[in-house]
């Protein structure tokens, strides 16, 4: 595939996305706001939840799935999208709310922060609300709109997509950072998941203080 070609694709895909929007919620809902996390199976740090609100003019191609896309192109995108959007929000839970609670209840706590922030972003600058929330793969009662569960929905929609990378790039960073406070388990590169280097430093230095006791239990003291 030629440069031309990988553009024309990229381009196809945005409209994909931002029409599987239109036919899921209406034509004549303007705020949508995308809903995703990261985090949910490594062994250390937060789990990290964006929701983002997109004009239905954005037109940058490439936004996808997080996942799919590579760290240096997910840096080329996150000030983009958090410029153009109309309202975004960031919410986390961390090692230790994870260990009280569970990682699904975390979850949806960090989800259901980045919901409100978002919606209070979109208040201030338009005087609306969400009026629907598209969440990848989750349901969650307690958000006062109405709303959708996607599965796979960071390869469908395009605001959770655009959430999806927020929220990677956001919580890889941070990671990175740990690395630093805590030496030995790799964070800078596993970001926290159960790779060989970091078992190795587990089993080196067992736990470190942002470690998910409850994921842990054979290390724990």
């Amino acid at each position: 595939m030629n440069k031309q070609e990988r553009e024309r694709y990229l381009r196809q895909r945005l409209e994909e996305m931002k029409r599987f929007e239109v036919e899921t919620c209406g034509s004549e809902i303007a705020y949508i706001a995308g809903v995703d996390e990261v985090g949910r199976g490594p062994l250390a740090g937060p789990v990290t939840a964006a929701a983002v609100v997109l004009p239905r003019d954005f037109d940058v191609p490439g936004i996808d799935d997080s996942k799919k896309l590579t760290a240096k192109r997910r840096e080329v995108l996150y000030p983009i999208i958090k410029e153009r959007a109309l309202a975004f929000g960031i919410g986390m839970a961390d090692h230790q709310r994870i260990d009280e609670i569970n990682i699904l209840q975390a979850t949806k706590e960090a989800m259901t922060a980045a919901v409100r922030e978002a919606n209070a972003m979109l208040v201030a600058k338009t005087k609306s609300e969400i009026q629907h929330v598209l969440f990848d793969a989750m349901i969650i009662e307690e958000v006062p709109f109405p709303q959708t569960s996607v599965i796979k929905g960071d390869s469908k929609s395009f605001s959770i997509a655009a959430a999806s990378i927020l929220a990677k790039v956001i919580r890889d960073r941070l990671m990175v950072q740990m690395a630093e406070c805590y030496p030995g388990y790799g964070f800078e590169k596993n970001k926290g998941y159960g790779t060989k280097l970091h078992y190795e430093g587990l089993e080196a230095y067992g736990l470190c203080a942002i470690h998910r006791r409850s994921f842990l239990k054979n290390f724990a003291k």
